[in-house]
């Protein structure tokens, strides 16, 4: 790699450490029980006014299921008037290209993923959606639905921190606090630096322009940039435009890249800290910040490594894919050569690490093994450090898993936090892991079987599995990046995928709530000298193999029939 690839991989790392501690602390006030909150000027009669004018007592507290049913019951609002929305839009304002109503099972298939915060895009933006869908619709649920996954993350930290219990919080209480004190301000900050550096922001259609050679060409407008921050902030990621970051609209520059690839790790990374607050003891909030980093780090360094190597069968005919004064070498087929084949590959480790999946290159275009490497990235259940909320959750569900193993090593009632971990609470953590690997193996297998799906696949062989593989394992972890070969605007695709983005949202959500409800009951016992200590390098280097086994055993054969063949085949 260039030294340029070294020195943005550093100063990544060098904002995440200085920034994330510090709205990690301010994010464990907006959630704690403690009272003011910096800022309370400004936001407290703004959040009084929502109360009031939907009717929320901010000082009533819910039980885990009460919170549950809060949870679907606005997911599923937002999902009806989403699709709604969609099938409409042709009669609706602000559609200055006069866009039609999208199709039924594209808008079903778009509905729940911006609903459940994958934002998987089956679609062309700017050839299917008109400005006030993209404004109104998609960007509303860029903000919701990230704030949802932070909200049943706090009613996770709640239980894991409370003594007998019985509530958890207020939902309503927590997505308006999570959207008015740390999503809409986060939003408009990195807005503004996104227009700063040439990401449009306009009300404008599609702008005929003559190019040097006569032709016509229709460049396209509308407001990008305040998507495009919050679709990085929230880990959503569905683009603006077809070529998601790619596109010199939403990503125009080397330091707009760095920009946007901090905004997508930096609240799952901050979360970690908050935690560690929230329950009163710093030092686990490190620990799990520090799992989530060096899991992030290698597969970032593995990535960048090895598109930076670029692919061998060239090599075989001669050609230099070293980096010269002329060129940023490495495997630079589907990559923006303004970012190059290192920062793509650095950028693809963000994006599956959480589950943002924007993309600013063609993960279908990088070498066998290095796309493995999002897609793995992926099967670890995007702990690393994973999408807002969500991804701290699938952590301290390892955490407990974790914790279980070592006290059926040594003999003793399990526990973390002083929270004992018992039958009820594995029986979810269970039903927690099985159900993406379940839904991701489940329709890759039947997709593998017809022939209509196969169909879909631009490549044959092990890469056109891969292409399968890839699409269900970002629907299923929510993430929402694909292997762009695959044609999957299809009524199958839309259908299977649309089904695996709701089970790998609500049948890990559900099970969450359960398990805080539960831990939320118990009295915290006291440590004594046969406590097993969850804050140590020991302790961390067992979750890292626990996740890297528990990913490895369910989902090696899959990969062995994709990317590891094709790599072999070379």
């Amino acid at each position: 790699m260039s030294s340029a690839s070294w020195l943005q991989f550093a100063v990544l790392i060098g904002l995440l450490l200085v920034t994330a501690p510090l709205l990690g602390r301010y994010m464990a006030k907006v959630y704690g029980d403690d009272g003011k909150v910096p800022g309370d000027r400004v936001f407290l009669p703004v959040e009084r006014l929502i109360y009031r004018l939907c009717r929320v007592s901010p000082h009533t507290e819910q039980r885990w299921t009460v919170y549950a049913f809060a949870v679907l019951g606005f997911s599923l609002f937002s999902f009806l008037l989403l699709y709604a929305m969609q099938r409409m839009q042709q009669w609706l304002p602000l559609n200055p290209t006069d866009m039609p109503a999208v199709t039924d099972h594209i808008a079903f298939n778009a509905a729940v993923s911006f609903m459940t915060n994958t934002n998987w895009q089956s679609y062309s933006g700017e050839l299917t959606m008109s400005h006030l869908t993209q404004m109104t619709g998609l960007t509303v649920q860029n903000f919701v639905s990230a704030s949802v996954g932070m909200c049943v993350m706090a009613a996770l930290i709640r239980g894991l921190a409370r003594r007998r219990a019985s509530t958890l919080g207020n939902f309503w209480v927590d997505l308006t606090r999570t959207v008015v004190r740390i999503m809409l301000p986060l939003s408009f900050l990195v807005a503004i630096v996104l227009v700063s550096q040439g990401v449009i922001q306009n009300f404008n259609g599609h702008t005929a322009v003559t190019t040097v050679e006569g032709a016509t060409q229709l460049i396209p407008g509308g407001p990008a940039a305040s998507q495009i921050a919050i679709k990085q902030l929230g880990t959503n990621g569905g683009g603006f435009f077809n070529m998601n970051s790619a596109h010199p609209f939403e990503n125009s520059s080397p330091f707009n890249n760095l920009v946007e690839n901090w905004a997508i790790l930096i609240i799952p990374s901050a979360l970690a800290f908050t935690f560690g607050r929230m329950v009163g003891d710093k030092r686990q909030g490190r620990a799990v910040f520090a799992i989530m980093a060096i899991i992030w780090a290698v597969m970032s360094l593995a990535a960048m490594g090895l598109e930076g190597n670029g692919n061998p069968q060239l090599d075989d005919i001669g050609a230099t894919q070293a980096v010269t004064a002329e060129q940023s070498g490495g495997n630079m087929e589907g990559k923006e050569v303004r970012f190059g084949s290192a920062a793509s590959g650095l950028w693809a480790a963000s994006t599956t690490g959480t589950s943002n999946g924007s993309v600013n290159s063609m993960h279908d275009s990088f070498t066998p093994l290095g796309g493995m490497i999002p897609m793995l990235h992926m099967k670890l259940g995007e702990v690393s450090p994973g999408g807002t909320g969500v991804g701290l959750n699938g952590m301290l569900i390892m955490i407990i898993l974790s914790v279980f193993i070592a006290g059926l090593m040594v003999g003793r009632t399990p526990e973390y936090l002083g929270k004992k971990i018992e039958a009820p609470e594995m029986k979810l953590v269970v039903l927690y892991i099985l159900a993406m690997p379940l839904v991701v193996l489940g329709f890759t297998a039947a997709s593998v079987l017809m022939d209509s799906a196969v169909a879909s696949q631009n490549n044959p062989g092990a890469h056109g599995f891969s292409e399968i593989l890839y699409a269900f394992t970002s629907g299923g972890n929510n993430n929402g990046s694909a292997f762009a070969g695959i044609t999957a605007s299809t009524w199958w695709y839309d259908t299977t995928i649309g089904l695996a983005m709701l089970i790998g949202r609500f049948f890990l959500i559900i099970p969450v709530l359960a398990i805080a409800g539960s831990l939320a009951r118990k009295q915290p016992a006291p440590a004594t000298v046969g406590t097993f200590p969850t804050h140590t390098p020991l302790f961390a280097s067992l979750v890292l193999g626990v996740v890297a086994i528990v990913a490895g055993l369910t989902f090696f054969p899959a990969l062995a029939l994709g990317p590891i063949v094709e790599y072999l085949s070379l």
